[in-house]
């Protein structure tokens, strides 16, 4: 017990070593596939309703409300107390261009070019890429490359810019909200499962590890019908 009032709930005891990112996609519903006829509504429904949900954070509106305009391409290192409460910088929706749901509230389900959301695990203290944006890219991860013959990426040119770091907990971030790329798969071969696999690239991060699918990638397919 007294060793527990030692410890300090805002921030690790130890930050010498800071674990690399794994990251996560959204729509998440049922595993990591992600499939869907064009042509049946119902069948990329969910998909679509899971997005909005998951976006409603990041509407414009609430982002201005609740959070600061940050300087692009630098940290937003905050001084003072451990116990202080620290702003956090604006990640609004309409960055995501295509997918954001403003204009195509289906995110390209509706046409068989599915958005899909990339999105860094939070770790308190940590700087991502050493000064340098990290940046994502995709391709297919086993079999046809041709599968896969374009993706956009949003914001810019799909990295996570470095004004959103770094992180400093629930307690004091508490309007933190994490930064995005969203993944415009735009021409993906249908009727066929096509695995894909998107990575973290930047210094620091580690994206080829065998026994861990989440560290600094993630493994997902696709099966779009017509």
């Amino acid at each position: 017990y007294v060793m527990l009032l030692t410890l300090s709930p805002y921030t690790p005891r130890f930050r010498d070593r800071v674990s690399p990112p794994g990251v996560m996609i959204r729509p998440y519903l049922n595993g990591f596939t992600i499939a869907f006829n064009v042509s049946q509504p119902s069948t990329w429904q969910p998909y679509v309703d899971s997005m909005h949900h998951f976006l409603a954070a990041y509407d414009d509106k609430v982002q201005e409300e609740k959070n600061i305009e940050c300087v692009p391409g630098q940290y937003f290192i905050q001084g003072g107390h451990d116990s202080e409460e620290k702003k956090a910088c604006q990640f609004k929706r309409s960055l995501l261009q295509n997918c954001s749901g403003i204009e195509d509230p289906t995110f390209g389900y509706s046409r068989g070019q599915p958005c899909i959301l990339l999105k860094m695990n939070r770790i308190i203290g940590y700087r991502p890429g050493a000064g340098v944006p990290v940046s994502v890219d995709c391709k297919v991860q086993k079999g046809n490359e041709s599968h896969l013959r374009s993706v956009d990426f949003y914001p810019g040119n799909g990295t996570f810019d470095l004004m959103y770091y770094p992180y400093y907990g629930k307690f004091t971030h508490v309007n933190y909200t994490s930064p995005l790329v969203a993944m415009h798969f735009t021409d993906v071969q249908k009727n066929h499962l096509v695995p894909i696999q998107c990575r973290l690239n930047g210094k620091g991060i580690i994206n080829d590890l065998n026994s861990d699918r989440f560290l600094g990638r993630i493994i997902f397919t696709l099966s779009i019908g017509k």
